[in-house]
C-alpha cells in the first residue's frame, strides 16, 4: 500500500485526502481571520507579489488552483478585466463555498469548479497562467499537480506556485518556536482546533524546500523556473513556463 505524509505521521495515500478534507472543512470559515493572525497580515502582500511576478495582462486566462476563500482570484480579476477570465478551483467544496460566496457578495460572478488538482476537468493549452497558493503542500501527488498546471496553460503561459518554504537557519529557532507553540493555541483561541493547525505547521516542514520544487517543476516539464523568496524564506513564489 502507497504511503504518504500527513504532517509528520506517515499514512496510507487514501487516508491523507480523507484528512486533508477534514482539516479544511474544520478551518473554513476562520480561514481568512487565521490567515491574518499567523502571518500578521503579510500573507496579503505574499499574494500580491504572486500576481504581480505572474505577469498576467487584461484579457487573460487564468486559472486559480486550490483557490479556497479566492484571495487569489480576486487580485486575478482585477488584472484580467471584463475581457479576461479567472476560473476558481478547490477541491474542498467548504473552502470553494466561501470563496465563491465572498466573490457574489461583492457582485462578481466567475467560474468556480470543485475538482483535485491532480485530475483537472479543463482543456490543454487553455490558459495564460495557472495559480496555486498555499495548497500545493496538500496534495498528495505534487508531481500531478504540476504537470497538470503545466498540460492546461498554453505555450508561453506561465505556472505560479506560491507556498510556505525553507526559512533563513539563523530564524529556524524562532519560526519553530511560533509554529508549534504559539500556532496551534491561536488556533484554539480563535478557531476551537488546535490539531488542525499543528498539522499546518507540520505540513510546512515536510513540503520540498526551494530548491528541491524548482527541480520538481522542471521534472514536470516547466523551463526557465524561478524562485523568490520573501520573508527571509517563510515563503517562496516560483514561476515556470511551458515553452
Amino acid at each position: 500500500m502507497a504511503e504518504t505524509h500527513f504532517g509528520f505521521e506517515t499514512v496510507a495515500e487514501e487516508e491523507k485526502a480523507k484528512r486533508v478534507a477534514g482539516v479544511f472543512d474544520s478551518v473554513a470559515s476562520k480561514y481568512d481571520i487565521m490567515n491574518d493572525l499567523m502571518s500578521v497580515g503579510l500573507h496579503r502582500i505574499w499574494k500580491r507579489f504572486a500576481v504581480g511576478v505572474s505577469g498576467v495582462r487584461e484579457g487573460q486566462r487564468v486559472l486559480d488552483v486550490a483557490g479556497g476563500s479566492a484571495d487569489l482570484s480576486r487580485l486575478f480579476l482585477k488584472k484580467v478585466g471584463a475581457s479576461g477570465q479567472v476560473v476558481l478551483t478547490d477541491i474542498n467544496n467548504a473552502m470553494l463555498r466561501v470563496g465563491r460566496d465572498r466573490l457574489l457578495d461583492e457582485g462578481i460572478a466567475t467560474p468556480t469548479a470543485q475538482c483535485d488538482a491532480e485530475h483537472l476537468p479543463l482543456p490543454d493549452n487553455y490558459f495564460d497562467c495557472a495559480n496555486i497558493a498555499f495548497g500545493l503542500r496538500n496534495v498528495t501527488h505534487k508531481d500531478a499537480a504540476l504537470r497538470e498546471m503545466r498540460r492546461v496553460v498554453r505555450p508561453g503561459g506561465r505556472v505560479i506556485v506560491l507556498e510556505f518554504s525553507k526559512i533563513a537557519k539563523p530564524l529556524e529557532p524562532f519560526y519553530d518556536a511560533y509554529s508549534f507553540k504559539l500556532l496551534p493555541k491561536i488556533g484554539e483561541l480563535v478557531a476551537n482546533d488546535a490539531d488542525s493547525y499543528r498539522y499546518l505547521a507540520e505540513s510546512i516542514r515536510m513540503h520540498p524546500g526551494q530548491e528541491e520544487l524548482k527541480q520538481m517543476m522542471e521534472e514536470a516539464g516547466l523551463e526557465r523556473v524561478e524562485y523568490f523568496n520573501l520573508t527571509g524564506g517563510v515563503v517562496a513564489v516560483h514561476r515556470g513556463y511551458k515553452l
